[in-house]
């Protein structure tokens, strides 16, 4: 009891001692207000929707000639001066391979920031039959994603295909409510004719998840402009390839399928296979889960944790010292070829800007994304610098 009496005397004082004074302080004065610490990079997140029923091979095969176009976008993107996380995931949707349980729904990748692995996954794409929720896939996204909470993150979904919006047991409209409740913005891309989208609901989907809707000809092969600098960058990215230094279980299989993506851009076309070696120039490219240069930038002491048979052959009888300076070396390298494709893009660019004036601007769906995400960022607050 004589306890429970001190203890209360003592917080009586202290409430007393707290309301004389706070008559006599200025709060504008006195009061420090603590700004949050801050957080983690802001990120841009976006997931790719894709419609592979059997009249879609065409959207397919403008999102491989694209994938690389999209990311370059996103690197122009600057939050407070930085250069934002990017993160990709891919779904596919009406695709009579898949399991009716899923309402025929896969997602191929999570969101993730290894590129190589989202154009291994998107080459590996094969359309078949067709029944497409577009409200079931929407709810898949937006629930199974690892989504960030950040007001600063950029959040985007795109669902492009080319049937009713209304279809299956998952009314679109609720979807999207989930999807804005987390801050995600929904963009339709329809893959027909402008009016009959707005006929069959595309517009309304984009309309409710305070999107953009777009209709493209999803059967018309993507136009490019060959510029004087492709082959100069093309030379680069041979060269940019040998400073990648393969370390782990899976980290030779990794570089293999680094050379892998760039034989799929190739095939593309010439143009494609420069947007990915601009890709590659970037600071987003980055590949620290198997590649020695990146993982040392990552963490100063990971060749001290890594085991000798993890490293390639010409690596594994040399000291630490001697794969520390090695290391260092393909990271100088590196570097300088990456500042020399920075210059090489730049005039590629302003020559591909100077030549689109020229003509009617292509409706495809790497340009209905690239469009929307230039005016998302200026809401968001990101910069463009070019």
């Amino acid at each position: 009891m004589k306890s429970n009496f001190f203890i209360s005397a003592i917080l009586a004082t202290v409430i007393s001692f707290v309301s004389c004074n706070s008559s006599n302080v200025n709060p504008k004065k006195h009061i420090r207000i603590e700004r949050p610490a801050a957080t983690e990079n802001a990120k841009i997140q976006v997931a790719l929707l894709l419609d592979t029923s059997s009249s879609m091979d065409g959207l397919i095969d403008q999102a491989k000639s694209r994938l690389w176009n999209i990311v370059n976008t996103l690197t122009t993107l600057k939050y407070e001066g930085k250069t934002p996380d990017i993160e990709i995931a891919l779904y596919e949707y009406g695709n009579d391979g898949l399991s009716k349980q899923s309402n025929y729904i896969r997602q191929v990748t999570p969101l993730s920031t290894d590129l190589d692995l989202i154009s291994e996954k998107l080459f590996a794409l094969r359309t078949n039959g067709g029944n497409e929720y577009c409200g079931a896939v929407i709810q898949d996204a937006t629930k199974q994603l690892k989504w960030a909470r950040e007001k600063s993150n950029m959040k985007l979904i795109y669902i492009a295909g080319n049937e009713d919006f209304n279809q299956g047991g998952i009314n679109y409209k609720e979807a999207i409510s989930d999807a804005l409740k987390n801050d995600i913005y929904v963009n339709t891309i329809f893959c027909g004719n402008k009016t009959e989208g707005i006929n069959i609901l595309w517009k309304d989907g984009a309309d409710y998840g305070k999107g953009k809707y777009f209709n493209i000809d999803s059967n018309q092969a993507v136009q490019y402009i060959a510029t004087p600098y492709d082959d100069e960058i093309s030379k680069c990215d041979e060269k940019i390839n040998k400073t990648y230094i393969n370390y782990g279980s899976k980290g030779y299989e990794r570089k293999m399928n680094q050379n892998m993506q760039d034989q799929n851009a190739k095939k593309v076309s010439a143009s494609n296979y420069t947007e990915r070696a601009v890709s590659k120039s970037k600071a987003i490219y980055k590949n620290e889960s198997w590649d020695l240069v990146d993982k040392v930038k990552d963490d100063a002491t990971a060749i001290s944790k890594i085991r000798k048979e993890e490293l390639p052959v010409e690596l594994q009888n040399k000291s630490a010292e001697e794969i520390k300076t090695f290391v260092a070396q393909k990271s100088k390298e590196r570097e300088t070829i990456q500042k020399e494709i920075t210059v090489l893009a730049k005039k590629r660019q302003e020559y591909i800007d100077a030549e689109s004036k020229k003509s009617k601007k292509q409706d495809d769906l790497g340009n209905a994304i690239n469009t929307s995400i230039l005016g998302f960022a200026q809401v968001k607050g990101y910069k463009v610098e070019k």
